[in-house]
């Protein structure tokens, strides 16, 4: 299957960063050069450096352009994030629709985090999460091949956790999150109904298996008016 032209073109943007062409922190070239190297239309382009600006690994800066993302300072937390039972809890039908759902190489912070090789394949899924049918939340998980291996991709859409324990035998154990303040991109505002620039809170959340092995890497926008997290350390669930 023929991957899309954005996601080519966002593929061969992060092997650059990955090689280090430009140091973390640095400026990018313009979308107008891109589009140039590409041979693409800049609507095309921009589809791939927003991409790549949703995955963490580039950081837009009105007015002043595209750079390679710096790691924030993290302030340690504890507890799962469930969506499914969060909206369940508070009275709330959950769904989604799933936006794009591919098998690609890993980025440099996938690997990293979820302690693979390069040489591995993972999967990955953009999708929007609802209640009662008002966006709540895009999400990107990342999951190595090898996990998804025999689900299909009903699996893994609809109840990931139940299908890993009923199928595989596997089971979500803990996970690390870090959840920081940021700005509703064109693409995001346009998923969640919401104007660009509205408040989003991002949160990434790496989750380990009981063997603590990483298994899933997730990078959440919330819209910052319908969501806010709380912390309840005496209990964990996960959807």
């Amino acid at each position: 299957m023929t991957l899309p032209v954005y996601i080519q073109i966002h593929n061969e943007i992060k092997k650059k960063i990955e090689n280090g062409q430009w140091k973390l922190g640095s400026r990018i070239p313009s979308e107008r050069q891109f589009a140039a190297e590409f041979g693409v239309s800049r609507m095309t382009l921009r589809q791939a450096i927003q991409t790549l600006v949703d995955e963490g690994i580039l950081d837009r800066r009105v007015g002043s352009g595209t750079y390679i993302s710096n790691e924030k300072v993290q302030e340690k937390m504890s507890g799962v994030t469930s969506f499914t039972d969060i909206m369940l809890a508070q009275g709330k039908k959950p769904s989604s629709k799933t936006i794009s759902y591919h098998v690609l190489e890993p980025s440099l912070s996938e690997i990293e985090r979820l302690h693979i090789k390069q040489s591995d394949k993972v999967l990955r899924m953009e999708r929007i999460r609802y209640g009662d049918g008002v966006p709540i939340c895009f999400e990107i998980a990342t999951i190595p091949e090898k996990i998804v291996d025999g689900l299909s991709k009903d699996d893994v859409t609809d109840s990931f956790y139940a299908s890993l324990e009923e199928k595989k035998g596997l089971m979500p154990k803990i996970s690390q999150q870090k959840v920081s303040a940021t700005l509703a991109s064109e693409r995001i505002s346009e998923y969640l109904d919401i104007k660009k620039g509205d408040a989003i809170l991002l949160l990434r959340q790496i989750t380990y298996l009981q063997d603590n092995k990483p298994f899933e890497y997730v990078r959440t926008q919330y819209v910052g008016e319908r969501f806010e997290f709380y912390l309840d350390s005496k209990k964990s669930t996960f959807d």
